[in-house]
């Protein structure tokens, strides 16, 4: 008998380590990549709120407008 006489136990345990380190390293695998994102949904919303944002700019400079603030004062009266 050799040196490396393992026996049926032996051989167990060391398949069910190999198959213990394999699962890791695939689910250390799928931690490095990258998940695919929809960004769709996200690009329209932006384009909505620098849509809104131009009108907000517009409102203030109408509000801002010193003609405006006369015009009001004299649609008060």
């Amino acid at each position: 008998m050799g040196a490396f006489q393992i026996g049926v136990f032996g051989m167990v345990v060391i398949i069910v380590v190999a198959s213990l380190l394999a699962g890791l390293a695939r689910e250390w695998i799928k931690t490095k990549e990258k998940p695919e994102v929809d960004l769709s949904g996200v690009e329209g919303r932006i384009e909505k709120i620098e849509n809104l944002e131009d009108r907000i700019r517009v409102l203030e400079a109408i509000v801002t407008d010193k003609g405006y603030d006369l015009k009001k004062k004299i649609d008060d009266l």
